[in-house]
């Protein structure tokens, strides 16, 4: 498949991909009926299969009133060199993406479309892989060095693919040691650190993979709900750890101009009350600790009055001390330098 830069370039990959699997799972094909699949126009679809076959790939058309477009050696060969372990492949880069709530709809779309293109026997496995694993870009707070992937994570995610249980070793925060008997559901990564979604002897909870010391997969199957969603499990759980990391509620009065800024710098943890007759509008801000989110909200102190607790006003005043000793002499000389100038 050398002529890719040819006429190829103008097809989406995924449109090439879901043809390329439809060749595979019939004999034969006509535009119409790729058009229809894939719901694009029928000019749309003739143009991507003659581009097919100039890029190399062994696609050929009969002509006449049963005409079509066929792949070299049969419909039901290999030739778009997708195997099952290849197509899953593909459906665990796609899953997460399409996963995600701000995916635009034409991506899930796609995904549909190459599930509805794959042959039978692949597709169980490669709708389980979409749906194995989701990338939470939500940061927990302060974000740190990227961590490479720990082990495991190929063992896991073909048992949440296979559905089947794993025996686990864990560490858990305490450091204490135990073997369990899980019930694989997905994966998620979250600020470059790994979780297990599982079902387990307490209920439904997450495991730090990086806490994981061996795995053992088994054939027994695994229990899950028919209506399970990996994407709102993981909300489920992190507002539940959200909730018991929350030590401290910021009471604070925000100007209208500021107050997006501070949505972005807090998300989630935000509750905002009606404008008050000045204006201002009335926020609780929930957070870990009072330092924490003291140094959080120093840059918008230009829209923020915080009015309790205390602890966290202390904190801000010392940051601004800090602050001027720090900065305050440069800006008296820059401002001295530019009334000089004028």
């Amino acid at each position: 498949m050398t002529g890719f830069s040819g006429n190829i370039h103008i097809m989406k990959s995924d449109r090439l991909v879901a043809i390329l699997l439809l060749l595979q799972r019939r004999e034969q094909v006509t535009a119409a009926e790729v058009a229809k699949e894939l719901e694009i126009s029928e000019r749309t679809a003739r143009r991507d299969l003659d581009a097919l076959g100039v890029a190399g790939i062994p696609v050929y058309s009969i002509q006449g009133r049963s005409g079509g477009w066929r792949l070299l050696g049969g419909g039901r060969t290999d030739l778009s060199g997708l195997t099952a372990s290849e197509a899953r492949a593909l459906f665990l880069v796609a899953g997460p993406a399409a996963a995600a709530e701000a995916a635009a709809p034409e991506l899930k779309a796609s995904l549909r479309k190459l599930v509805r293109a794959l042959p039978e026997t692949f597709r169980t496995q490669a709708e389980s892989a979409a749906s194995s694993m989701i990338v939470d870009s939500q940061p927990w707070g302060a974000t740190g060095a990227a961590k490479p992937p720990p082990p495991f994570i190929d063992v896991l995610q073909d048992a949440v693919i296979r559905g089947v249980q794993a025996q686990l070793s864990y560490v858990d925060s305490a450091g204490k040691e135990s073997e369990r008997i899980v019930h694989p559901l997905g994966l998620v990564v979250k600020d470059s650190r790994w979780y297990l979604v599982a079902h387990a002897d307490a209920g439904r909870r997450t495991f730090r993979l990086d806490r994981v010391t061996a795995v053992v997969p088994s054939e027994t199957l695994v229990h899950r709900a028919e209506d399970f969603d990996l994407t709102k499990s993981w909300r489920d759980l992190t507002a539940e750890a959200e909730r018991h990391r929350t030590v401290v509620d910021v009471h604070a009065n925000c100007a209208p101009e500021g107050l997006g800024f501070l949505q972005i710098a807090v998300g989630d943890n935000l509750e905002i009350g009606p404008a008050a007759s000045d204006g201002r509008i009335p926020v609780v801000i929930h957070a870990p600790s009072e330092y924490g989110i003291a140094g959080h909200l120093a840059g918008l102190v230009e829209w923020l009055e915080i009015t309790s607790p205390q602890g966290v006003r202390n904190h801000l005043a010392v940051i601004g001390a800090a602050l001027t000793r720090r900065y305050g002499q440069s800006v008296m000389t820059d401002t001295a330098t530019d009334l000089g100038g004028a």
